[in-house]
């Protein structure tokens, strides 16, 4: 197998590491877990880091122009190399985990969003309520409302 095969065979061992990742998170937003997600979150960067590392090592062995998307240097690529079959199945392997990966990462945003917005919602009500709640008292200092009446307390 060519340098380029094994270096995306390498790419796509990583993008599954990193679709399982998001599919951890995917599980620990779903559970409200999130105790779980900073380990998740380094695995993530960590991953990221090593596909970049690669991308760069591939554009390298590749070539073309710098300007040029990796789908476009690839397919110029594999058009000048018509017989590195295993090079143009890799690829496709490559680009299916990494549409998956997208799919994920967009699904777990949407996810913390909706985590985001139930605790402003949770905070707006509590804060709210807080505020409902607070009174003055005989000597001008802010008190809580107790809940029993003037009246009681005479």
């Amino acid at each position: 197998m060519s340098a380029l095969g094994k270096l995306i065979e390498r790419e796509i061992t990583l993008i599954s590491r990193f679709v399982t990742s998001l599919q951890e998170e995917q599980e620990a937003l779903k559970a409200a877990n999130p105790e779980s997600l900073p380990t998740i979150h380094e695995e993530k960067s960590r991953l990221v880091d090593q596909l970049n590392a690669l991308e760069n090592e591939r554009i390298q062995l590749v070539g073309g122009s710098a300007n040029m998307p990796d789908r476009e240097r690839m397919a110029a690529w594999l058009q000048v190399h018509p017989n590195e079959k295993t090079v143009a199945g890799h690829w496709k392997k490559l680009i299916e985990l990494a549409q998956e990966a997208k799919r994920l990462s967009d699904l777990n945003a949407a996810l913390v969003k909706l985590h985001l917005e139930k605790t402003t919602q949770a905070l707006a009500i509590l804060t709210r309520h807080a505020q409902e709640n607070l009174f003055y008292g005989s000597d001008g200092q802010a008190a809580t409302y107790t809940g029993s009446r003037i009246v009681d307390s005479a």
